[in-house]
C-alpha cells in the first residue's frame, strides 16, 4: 500500500506530472464505472439532483486530480454520493413526499384556453413566452389550448383541443 500511496502522490504537499497522470487514469476509470453504476437518466434528461450530483462529482474528482484533496478519500466519497443518488431516485416513484422533493410538480399555466395568470408569475413567464410556446406548437390561439404545462422536467407540454 505504501508504493501505491508513493505512486498518487497521497503523503506529499505537491503531486510530480506523473503522479497527476496516474490519478488521471484512475479516475477516468471510476468515473466510467460511476456512470455504470448511476441511472443512465442522470446524464441526459437533467434534473435539478442530477445537475447536483454532475457538479459536486466533477468538482470533487477535479481536486483530486490535481492534489488537492486525498485521491482515495474523495473516491469513495464520490461513490457514496453516487450510491445515494441512486438511492433516492429509486425512492422518488415509490414516494409522492421524495418525488416532490426532487422533482417538483408540474404547473398548469393555460386551462380551457385560459392563462393561469398566478402559473405563469410562478413559472416566471410572460405574454411573449406563451405566445412563443403557441407558436411553436402549431396553435394560432389560446382558444385551441385544452391544456399547457411545465412538466416536471422544465419542457412545456400543450393539449390542443379537439376539433368538433
Amino acid at each position: 500500500m505504501e508504493t501505491f500511496h508513493y505512486l498518487i502522490g497521497q503523503d506529499t504537499p505537491h503531486i510530480a506530472w506523473w503522479q497527476m497522470s496516474l490519478r488521471a487514469v484512475i479516475i477516468f476509470l471510476y468515473a466510467i464505472l460511476l456512470y455504470r453504476v448511476a441511472p443512465r437518466r442522470s446524464f441526459s434528461n437533467l434534473s435539478a439532483q442530477d445537475i447536483v450530483l454532475t457538479v459536486i462529482l466533477g468538482s470533487s474528482l477535479s481536486r483530486s486530480l490535481t492534489g488537492n484533496a486525498p485521491l482515495l478519500p474523495t473516491l469513495a466519497a464520490t461513490g457514496l454520493l453516487v450510491v445515494l443518488y441512486v438511492s433516492v431516485t429509486a425512492l422518488a416513484p415509490r414516494s409522492k413526499i421524495v418525488s416532490r422533493l426532487l422533482k417538483g410538480r408540474p404547473i398548469t399555466l393555460v386551462r380551457s384556453g385560459e392563462v393561469d395568470d398566478e402559473a405563469v408569475r410562478k413559472a416566471r413567464l410572460g405574454e411573449n413566452d406563451i405566445a412563443e410556446l403557441l407558436r411553436l406548437n402549431g396553435l394560432r390561439d389560446l382558444s385551441e389550448v385544452e391544456e399547457a404545462r411545465i412538466e416536471r422536467n422544465g419542457q412545456i407540454s400543450v393539449i390542443p383541443k379537439r376539433a368538433t
